[in-house]
């Protein structure tokens, strides 16, 4: 299981940070604002984050 939520946080991280640079990317953020799951899953390997850091783990180190 992911941790959708923080993902969601990182990508508009990364994306607002490239606004400064590229207006466009303002357009990615709406996305992501509203993007599901999937669609997080998606934008976030496009744009090559490693989605191990997201994973959610149990206590005893099982993934969830």
């Amino acid at each position: 299981m992911i941790d959708v939520e923080k993902l969601r946080h990182d990508l508009i991280d990364y994306f607002g940070t490239a606004m400064a640079e590229f207006p466009v990317a303002m357009m990615d953020l709406s996305k992501i604002e509203k993007a599901n799951e999937e669609e997080l899953i998606a934008l976030a390997r496009q744009n090559g984050f490693s989605l191990d850091k997201y994973l959610i783990i149990d206590d005893k180190g099982h993934q969830m």
